[in-house]
């Protein structure tokens, strides 16, 4: 008994000191123009997709992730994926949005590398040349494929990160990891409780994203508890703790670059 009120001691410290540092860092870090309006939030290109008209001749994947608008930045993200084949000059973008139409899924809804209403985006997933061709038309079948596209949740799912997870599960080559922050990501129906992980490698046993343990190759093991995700990543050593996603590098999945 002593030993479960230490425990449980234990994670209500985690989560204060990590909502504490998510606090700190996203009032450090948000755009200057943030504390506008969601209509007058920077929403430009943040300069980190690469050329598409220069890079004609080969295909990207990109995947990235922003903190969430206002308040919920603190706690959560929004993921999005863009892609262009070889022969292509501009990207596709795809991400879900709860506004503006019974239909979440949305194409081209802004700028591939755009700020999310103030925020500056990050890479997680970058891949070029035949790799990312191949993996191009798996994508499209798996957007195609999502079984939630006229319902979203911000918590505990599903939402945008339901569908990045979505994504990641039906394209294992892409090597997703998404943040222990990116709230959704772990919501499986009850028809469904076990399964593969976001990252398409590994297991996971959900009950629809509030309590849930996922050993992945990518997300290493993970436990999430009311949404809150608490782990460690074996693979790229760090911390996966709430509010804050990763404490520890960064690392950008890519493959190799050969040939369109």
């Amino acid at each position: 008994m002593l030993s479960y009120k230490w425990l449980m001691l234990g994670f209500v410290c985690i989560l204060l000191l990590s909502f504490g540092y998510s606090y700190a860092r996203t009032t450090q870090n948000r755009d200057k123009n943030s504390d506008q309006s969601w209509m007058t939030a920077r929403r430009d290109s943040a300069g980190i997709a690469p050329d598409p008209r220069q890079l004609k001749d080969t295909a990207i994947v990109e995947i990235y992730t922003a903190p969430t608008y206002g308040w919920r930045g603190m706690v959560a993200v929004h993921p999005w994926i863009i892609f262009k084949r070889a022969g292509e000059t501009e990207y596709t973008r795809y991400d879900v949005i709860s506004w503006g139409s019974d239909d979440v899924v949305r194409r081209n809804s802004t700028v591939p590398d755009g700020y999310w209403f103030g925020s500056r985006p990050k890479l997680l997933v970058d891949h070029r040349g035949t790799a990312a061709e191949a993996m191009i038309p798996q994508i499209e079948a798996a957007i195609k494929s999502y079984p939630y596209p006229h319902t979203y949740h911000a918590w505990p799912g599903p939402n945008s990160n339901t569908f990045m997870a979505h994504i990641g599960r039906e394209v294992p080559q892409l090597g997703l990891d998404l943040p222990a922050n990116a709230i959704g990501k772990d919501y499986r129906s009850l028809l469904n409780p076990v399964g593969l992980p976001p990252s398409g490698r590994g297991l996971q046993v959900s009950l629809l994203g509030v309590l849930a343990v996922t050993l992945g190759v990518e997300e290493g093991i993970e436990v999430n508890v009311l949404g809150l995700n608490l782990g460690v990543d074996i693979k790229s050593p760090a911390l996966r703790l709430p509010f804050i996603g990763r404490l520890g590098p960064d690392p950008v999945v890519k493959a190799e670059a050969t040939g369109s």
